[in-house]
């Protein structure tokens, strides 16, 4: 049966329940749809995959505008809550006021405001503003969208973990600000280990979304999450990274061995213990051909 709810209401309980809920990413309606078919209740839209997969960009090549028309693709491909990178707002506390009245307009049901300088970066270059500036951002958002939609779901993401010389005490001091000045939704600490995010969710007032790297360290499970008080299971790139892998091993082995790389992918797909896909048939192609017996005269 349909969810008659708001995308905007369906993300805020999802964040709000005792449970936890699993939050993958990505950057298209493919993806997405994906999702939805396979039961999971919201889809994230990264920043990183979209600078990189739609835009052959870098990381911080998108523009809120960018951001918005492939969110919108997303959102009106999917009747599941889309919860869409927002980065470091693309400016000011101005621009990330507008930015929160676009992204409400496009459908989006949330997003998370980063507290790096611009444009976001990774490694021993990472910079963060100071609280007070993130605060007056923070303030901005949540301002904006009590005026349009007080269900939208404003995450506060601490990324001052990455920055050289920070301390886990300097973050835990962040987190708090940006919960007691502004009464952000969540927060998102984006510490480096598992023995930190637990301490943070234990000290910062919830929701708390734990973010995770797809590095070499080990992901908690789904159980640990739950246990620990995480808000949700967040994995930005889980539609999108085995998909680039794949797409380099089949181009790789089609350059060494021609169109046997493409007989044994095409094998390989068909014994899949999940079943093969098609374009069609995640994107509902059978629907359309009942509307065309429906509807059209032949």
């Amino acid at each position: 049966m349909p969810d008659n709810k708001r995308m905007t209401t369906r993300l805020k309980e999802l964040f709000e329940r005792p449970e936890i809920f699993v939050l993958p990413g990505g950057m298209n309606p493919m993806g997405a749809k994906m999702a939805e078919l396979l039961g999971f209740e919201a889809f994230y839209m990264s920043g990183g995959n979209t600078s990189a997969h739609v835009l052959g960009l870098t990381e911080g090549g998108t523009s809120m505008r960018d951001m918005v028309d492939n969110a919108r693709r997303i959102t009106m491909t999917v009747d599941i809550p889309t919860f869409v990178d927002m980065d470091t707002g693309y400016g000011d506390a101005i621009t990330v006021y507008q930015t929160v009245k676009e992204y409400i307009r496009a459908g989006i049901a949330g997003t998370h405001l980063e507290d790096q300088t611009y444009p976001p970066k990774s490694g021993p270059r990472r910079r963060c503003v100071f609280i007070e500036e993130m605060i007056g951002k923070l303030r901005a958002a949540m301002d904006a969208k009590m005026e349009l939609d007080p269900d939208f779901v404003i995450v506060a993401r601490c990324d001052y973990a990455g920055v050289p010389g920070a301390t886990f005490e300097e973050v835990i001091e962040r987190c708090l600000a940006y919960k007691q000045e502004t009464n952000v939704d969540v927060v998102c600490p984006a510490v480096q280990t598992w023995e930190e995010n637990k301490e943070a969710i234990k000290r910062v007032p919830g929701p708390v979304l734990p973010l995770f790297t797809h590095g070499n360290q080990t992901h908690p499970t789904l159980e640990e999450l739950q246990e620990a008080g995480a808000a949700g299971a967040w994995y930005p790139a889980l539609t999108s990274m085995a998909g680039l892998q794949a797409n380099w091993d089949l181009l790789s082995d089609f350059k060494d061995r021609g169109t046997g790389a493409i007989d044994d992918f095409l094998q390989q797909a068909a014994q899949s213990k999940w079943g093969t896909v098609t374009n069609g048939g995640i994107l509902g192609a059978q629907l359309i051909r009942e509307m065309e017996d429906k509807y059209l005269t032949w």
